[in-house]
C-alpha cells in the first residue's frame, strides 16, 4: 500500500503521496476530469460538475484523512472516499448511457476505478 519513492525531494513531500491508493485516486481524478472536457456545454453545472467533484472527493478525503491524528479519523475519511467512489461509478455509467463518454475512455477509467476501489478497501480494512 505504501510506495517508497526514489525522488530526491521525497523527504519534502507530504506523506500521503507515498500511498499507492492516493496515486491511483489522483490518476482517476485527472482522467475523469479530462474526460468531462468533451461533455456537452449544457452539462457544465450538472453532470460535469457533479462527476468532477465526486472524483476529486475520493482523493481529497484520502489526503485529509491521512493528516488526522487517529486511525478512527483516517478510517472515517476513507469511508467517505469509498462513498465518493460509488458516486463516481454511477455517474460514469450514466455519462456512458447518455453518449457523453466513449466506450474506450469509459473502460480505461473504470479499470482505474476498480484498482482504486480495491486499494481503498484494503487500506480501510487495515485501519481497524
Amino acid at each position: 500500500m505504501i510506495r517508497k519513492t526514489d525522488n530526491e525531494n521525497a523527504a519534502f513531500s507530504p506523506p500521503y503521496k507515498n500511498l499507492i491508493v492516493w496515486q491511483v485516486a489522483d490518476e482517476l481524478a485527472r482522467l475523469t476530469y479530462g474526460a468531462t472536457k468533451s461533455f456537452p456545454r449544457h452539462e457544465v453545472y450538472g453532470l460535469t460538475s457533479q462527476l468532477r467533484r465526486a472524483a476529486l472527493s475520493i482523493v481529497l478525503n484520502i489526503i485529509e484523512g491521512s493528516a488526522r491524528s487517529s486511525k478512527n479519523e483516517f478510517r472515517q475519511f476513507l469511508r467517505i472516499s469509498l462513498g465518493s467512489l460509488a458516486e463516481t461509478t454511477y455517474l460514469l455509467e450514466f455519462a456512458l448511457e447518455q453518449g457523453y463518454l466513449n466506450r474506450n475512455d469509459f473502460q480505461q477509467i473504470m479499470g482505474l476505478r476498480e484498482r482504486c476501489g480495491k486499494l481503498l478497501w484494503k487500506l480501510f480494512k487495515s485501519q481497524t
